[in-house]
């Protein structure tokens, strides 16, 4: 309608699509409709594929390394452009850099 309201049809297709995504498993992604029960003449829908993601290798052995670390509740990995990763260290040395040398050389100020 464009002006945000939801028709009746909207409501409807709203509630069926909640309806079907109850019957998803959450872990595949595949529902038990779709797998053939064992009936003659009939073949599975999926086919179980190994893949491997170097990212989210990357991830899981930076937590191995991270996990004898102090103190690491509530810490986040993400990945970030090698671009994004550069600039970040580039601002936080320039950061350092503007510093006063008072500043650096007190050991009671915080950053």
């Amino acid at each position: 309608m464009g002006d945000g309201t939801w028709s009746a049809l909207d409501r409807d297709k709203a509630l069926a699509y909640a309806a079907y995504q109850r019957t998803v498993c959450p872990s595949c992604g595949t529902r038990h409709e779709d797998w053939d029960h064992g009936l003659p003449g009939e073949e599975d829908a999926y086919v179980a594929s190994v893949q491997r993601c170097v990212g989210c290798q990357v991830i899981a052995d930076k937590q191995a390394e991270l996990k004898d670390e102090p103190d690491t509740h509530g810490t986040k990995i993400a990945l970030l452009p090698v671009a994004v990763h550069a600039a970040r260290q580039l601002e936080r040395d320039l950061k350092a850099r503007r510093r006063s040398p008072r500043e650096r050389d007190d050991p009671d100020t915080d950053d």
